[in-house]
């Protein structure tokens, strides 16, 4: 195993489209780190770039301490997963499994052995006499990881794995991605657009918007203090309601509705008026919120279902801005009956209250 720094990467296309820009990141020994960010964010062109495949304009790559900026990508030692599997259809999944060992002269004794441990980890024992076509998606997901743990490398790329597989195979391939990542403490940079990918699998989770990182820290720190609006909005499901507040003499004005809030709640660097984050999970109903939370009143306009849980969407106008609407969203107990037009009784919890300069986005606590 070793680390992946990744130091000042920047890398222009031909059409002019910036697509790293001065990158900075740090895959620690052992660790499971997840790049996630829209279509277009330069995600994969970063992990092009550490496996090889993508040149960079400047900047260097790492693996352990052994600067790999100009080498090939078969000089290395790392291993990749691609999102269409890249398996040989004409051979069976041990074939697939064993190829990149024979290129390294392993004896077949080596081999067979190597395999075997892999069919276990991953369940292909059944499997291994099979070719790609007669595979599902999951299973055929399953070798090309296989193939990749066999050769054993310093680390591992997996360029969104999961993402041709339906909803229900993805939650089990993330269950078993974790599993693996228990048992296996290989360097892994892994990248996703799925934010619930990212927040479940990764020890860390870098956040990238137009070839920057915009924050990497814990899915715990990335959803608690997220670092500006970006990061707020594009983690969490669904995401952070941004409203136009400003102070009060006892708390907080958002449009027509006023928060009462104890000294100290709204730190002494944030201005008068502010942008002011709230999960929609930090809303519920009168009759399940704490006596101390504040309530407002809405209607929603609409209402969707989760099974356990239900998005209920509500507008506000704020008159100081000619009377514009605002959309926000609570997330609430599926077993709570809210129809539409119905005046509803919401508590607020305060307590985790964000706040964001209005012009740069950053947040100011």
């Amino acid at each position: 195993m070793a680390s992946i720094s990744i130091e000042g990467a920047s890398r222009t296309f031909a059409d002019g489209t910036r697509a790293l820009d001065g990158v900075n990141l740090v895959v620690g020994n052992g660790e499971f780190l997840v790049l996630v960010g829209p279509s277009g964010c330069g995600k994969s062109t970063l992990l092009r770039s550490v496996a090889g495949l993508e040149p960079l304009d400047s900047g260097r790559v790492l693996i352990g301490e052994a600067d790999v900026t100009g080498k090939p990508a078969g000089e290395r030692d790392i291993a990749m997963v691609f999102q269409n599997y890249a398996l040989y259809p004409q051979m069976t999944v041990r074939d697939n499994i064993e190829f990149g060992l024979k290129s390294r002269r392993m004896s077949e004794r080596e081999r067979r052995e190597r395999v075997a441990d892999v069919a276990g980890l991953l369940g292909l024992g059944s499997l291994l006499a099979r070719r790609p076509a007669e595979l599902s998606g999951g299973q055929l997901q399953r070798v090309a990881m296989g193939r990749a743990i066999a050769r054993r490398p310093q680390a591992f790329l997996m360029d969104e794995p999961l993402s041709n597989l339906d909803a229900q195979l993805r939650t089990s391939m993330r269950a078993e991605l974790s599993r693996m990542r228990e048992r296996l403490g290989v360097t892994t940079l892994y990248v996703t657009h799925d934010q619930i990918e990212a927040m479940t699998l990764g020890e860390r989770v870098a956040v990238m918007r137009e070839g920057t990182i915009q924050q990497c820290d814990t899915p715990r720190r990335l959803f608690d203090q997220p670092r500006n609006v970006f990061v707020a909005t594009f983690m969490g499901s669904p995401p952070m309601n941004l409203l136009k507040a400003e102070r009060t003499a006892g708390g907080i004005r958002f449009g027509r509705y006023e928060l009462p809030l104890e000294a100290g709640v709204i730190p002494p660097a944030v201005p008068s008026t502010w942008l002011m984050g709230l999960r929609p999970g930090d809303l519920a109903l009168d009759r399940s919120a704490p006596s101390h939370w504040p309530r407002i009143e809405a209607v929603p306009h609409a209402v969707e279902e989760y099974g356990h849980e239900r998005i209920v969407r509500f507008r506000y106008d704020d008159p100081s801005n000619g009377g514009t609407e605002f959309d926000v969203g609570a997330l609430l107990n599926g077993r709570d009956v809210i129809a539409v037009g119905e005046r509803l009784r919401l508590g607020v919890d305060t307590a985790h209250l964000h706040f964001f300069d209005p012009q740069s986005g950053n947040a100011l606590a």
